[in-house]
């Protein structure tokens, strides 16, 4: 009775070690992050996107300066001048100041924009090279690296979604 028990026991134990590891075999993971960073595509859009946030900023900074300028030149102005010029030229310097942080943040939120748009295509691209990599190696189930634990780095497809996704997608368009 007891080996039997036993028996039924390595039976079991034994057939769902086999179902763990099938079902682990047809699972896979890939790291979007990667993909969207690393890709040639992506790579390219980062800098191109580098590039005009760079550009932005030392525009801005530099007109920032010249407004700071403008206040230093009204403060020493202040003493010369009749009350009202003063007010008027201070007024004045408050509304080029609020114009700047509108188109500073305006240059941002389009940049920002431009970002989210790329990434959206690299996504859109990249989600047939996933699905025929699945067909071809017939994998069920891919996730996105950020959602797991631990993973057996033998179970991740980043760098083969990267290669086919360089051969198809070679840029984006950034607005």
């Amino acid at each position: 009775m007891i080996k039997k028990i036993i028996q039924i026991i390595a039976v079991l134990i034994i057939g769902l070690s086999l179902f763990s590891n099938a079902y682990a075999s047809d699972s896979y993971f890939i790291d979007f992050k990667r993909v969207l960073n690393e890709s040639k595509a992506g790579a390219d859009a980062q800098k191109i996107l580098k590039k005009k946030l760079e550009t932005a900023s030392n525009k801005f900074k530099k007109q920032e300066g010249e407004l700071r300028k403008q206040e230093q030149e009204i403060i020493s102005q202040k003493k010369m001048i009749t009350n009202d010029e003063f007010k008027k030229k201070v007024e004045n310097l408050r509304k080029k100041v609020a114009e700047l942080q509108k188109k500073k943040q305006d240059t941002f939120n389009g940049i920002s924009k431009s970002r989210n748009d790329a990434k959206q295509q690299l996504l859109k691209a990249v989600n047939p090279i996933i699905k025929k990599y699945m067909e071809d190696n017939k994998i069920k189930l891919v996730l996105d690296k950020a959602a797991i634990l631990l993973g057996d780095k033998n179970l991740e497809i980043t760098s083969q979604i990267i290669e086919e996704l360089n051969k198809e997608l070679k840029s984006l368009k950034i607005n």
